[in-house]
């Protein structure tokens, strides 16, 4: 290690620091696409004193499970979509775990694999066939590996699988999506691990921000709160009504044991002129204030005793990511790792430091061949904040519409 990559590691140890680093666990997503990030290595200083414990990857970068390696982080690897139809194949999915999580482990505290990502609203069905049969071999590689204790399989969906969802209480999955989720929920079940929802409160005051209370979907509306006419119980921010309609939709399927994981939510702090509310005051707002309803263990109004499980998004802003400005502007770090806004962070930067040349996912190797970095990454990734209905069927992006407006409308 070079003398002043060595610095800027021991400026990053002592410099940064989060002002709820030891309340409670905090997760976020490492997304990379962008030609300017830090070099994971540089990474792992920022991380550790910000008191992030958990990372999320879309991949399996060698470069980061190395670098984490001994730190006590557990990661979240992923298997992209367009692997989804190679993996059924038990042989292939068999080589994709030992390549890229038998490996690392267990110096690298790899707990979890989310195979695909948003797959069941991409409206594509070789995907959507796919996705289960992939999960199902991926876990059945770890079993015989004798790894599926410690690491869990699972996969990502947007709340564009609810059909209904409002109010909470009467959140319900999309009729033509009823059979497969039902399917996955009853893997989830058997094996233990968590339904994944990415949930986006920006997208719906974004959507129609003339009609959606900016401070409800802020968590700063006392005088907007809400009551949901049927189960009588009081919402005061649209994070929470959206994940108990996941919890309701669950539940109408006979799944009340499986539980939910919010694998993805954030603020983007910069947007284009058709982006109302994209700012670094409002992505403050947002993040701080939903890091401060965890910091208080508090869970939903329908699940009061389950602490959120929330990953945020997204560890650096990405400057290679396609679509609106907002989808290079979620990050809670520049590239430079000085803070996008003010979160009680304390860090004087990266300086110029070590950057990579990647801009996306790692390819998954065949068989026992190393991954390798490649040119870009997943569609699953790249879609994951979309709210363009050319990407969703009708149904599903109405639904992300209806799942805030409504609330303000008709509640």
């Amino acid at each position: 290690m070079d003398l002043h990559h060595s610095s800027t590691l021991q400026l990053l140890l002592l410099s940064a620091s989060l002002f709820f680093p030891a309340a409670f666990p905090l997760g976020v997503n490492y997304g990379q696409i962008a030609n300017n990030l830090p070099h994971p290595e540089s990474v792992v200083p920022l991380v550790k004193s910000i008191g992030v414990t958990r990372l999320k990857l879309y991949d399996a970068d060698p470069r980061v499970l190395k670098a984490f390696a001994n730190t006590g982080v557990e990661f979240i690897v992923s298997v992209s979509n367009e692997n989804l139809a190679r993996f059924r194949d038990p042989k292939q999915a068999l080589a994709w775990v030992k390549s890229n999580v038998q490996a690392y482990l267990p110096a690298t505290k790899i707990t979890c694999i989310a195979v695909g990502n948003e797959v069941l609203t991409l409206n594509d069905t070789v995907l959507s066939s796919s996705l289960l049969p992939a999960m199902e071999s991926i876990h059945t590689a770890l079993v015989s590996l004798s790894l599926d204790k410690q690491v869990i399989v699972t996969t990502a969906h947007n709340l564009a699988v609810l059909e209904v969802s409002y109010p909470p209480s009467a959140g319900a999955f999309r009729k033509d999506l009823t059979q497969k989720l039902t399917c996955i929920l009853d893997f989830h079940s058997k094996v233990g691990s968590p339904f994944l929802i990415n949930a986006y409160p920006y997208f719906a005051y974004k959507s129609n921000p003339k009609q959606v209370s900016l401070d409800f979907v802020l968590f700063e509306s006392v005088s907007a709160a809400t009551v949901d006419s049927v189960s009588g119980l009081h919402y005061d921010n649209m994070f929470h009504s959206q994940i108990d309609a996941a919890y309701s939709a669950v539940e109408k399927l006979g799944y009340k044991t499986v539980h939910l994981q919010i694998s993805e939510t954030g603020w983007p702090s910069k947007g284009d002129g058709d982006e109302p509310g994209a700012t670094p005051e409002n992505a403050r707002k947002y993040n701080g204030n939903l890091m401060k309803l965890m910091a208080e263990k508090k869970g939903t109004p329908m699940r009061p005793n389950l602490d959120l499980n929330v990953y945020f998004f997204a560890l650096f802003n990405e400057n290679e990511k396609p679509g609106p400005t907002s989808e290079r502007n979620f990050g809670l770090f520049k590239p430079d790792g000085t803070p996008v806004y003010d979160l009680g962070f304390n860090a004087t930067g990266l300086g110029s430091n070590k950057t990579t040349s990647s801009g996306g996912g790692v390819t998954p190797p065949s068989h026992s061949s190393p991954p390798t970095i490649s040119g870009s990454s997943s569609d699953g990734y790249l879609s994951i904040t979309a709210d363009d209905a050319a990407r969703l069927p009708f149904r599903g992006a109405l639904s992300i519409l209806c799942l805030t407006v409504s609330i303000i409308l008709n509640w």
